[in-house]
């Protein structure tokens, strides 16, 4: 099921960014490898935008042009119900959240974020309140996911060589 998602839609542009949903994918699972990341983690890397990809029907919308809207949640959802992990699921399902935290929390990292970013930030809530970024610090994955943001944002250079998709799906039926 998730190989044909990449099938029909990995070629789609990532939006606003200069690579594809499926080169997007790659070099985020890419990064999680390169820092030894653990299976699940690099898993998360690799599936944490899915829920772009999957059925306009489950859509709640979208982000003029940028993509659909929960779109993390989405995701999360989907691949809980093909029995990936709920390690997995929080990764994916905060991702988002984590631009929210970090824009609160580090004003500066606005300043660093891709003009799609920035669209995007304004659909997501825009940045964290004190009292919703100090519940969010008391999730167990919560450097996870901080992490899990930061190969996001370094996931957007085109032509860029990482192992095919057929890696990553060796890792999935591991996990599953």
């Amino acid at each position: 099921m998730i190989a044909q998602l990449f099938a029909q839609s990995g070629q789609d542009a990532y939006y606003g960014e200069p690579v594809t949903q499926l080169e997007h994918a790659l070099q985020c699972a890419h990064l999680a490898e390169q820092h030894g990341a653990d299976n699940e983690t690099v898993v998360a890397a690799f599936l944490h935008d899915i829920g772009h990809l999957l059925p306009p029907e489950l859509a709640n919308g979208y982000m003029d042009g940028y993509g659909t809207v929960d779109h993390e949640k989405l995701g999360a959802d989907f691949l809980r119900e093909q029995g990936f992990s709920e390690k997995v699921a929080q990764l994916i399902e905060n991702h988002v959240n984590a631009k929210r935290y970090l824009v609160y929390k580090h004003p500066d990292y606005f300043a660093r974020l891709s003009e799609a970013s920035v669209r995007t930030l304004e659909f997501q809530g825009g940045p964290m309140k004190a009292g919703e970024a100090l519940a969010f610090e008391t999730n167990p994955y919560f450097k996870g996911i901080l992490q899990l943001r930061a190969w996001d944002e370094q996931a957007k250079i085109p032509g860029l060589t990482t192992p095919g998709m057929e890696h990553y799906l060796e890792k999935f039926e591991n996990l599953l």
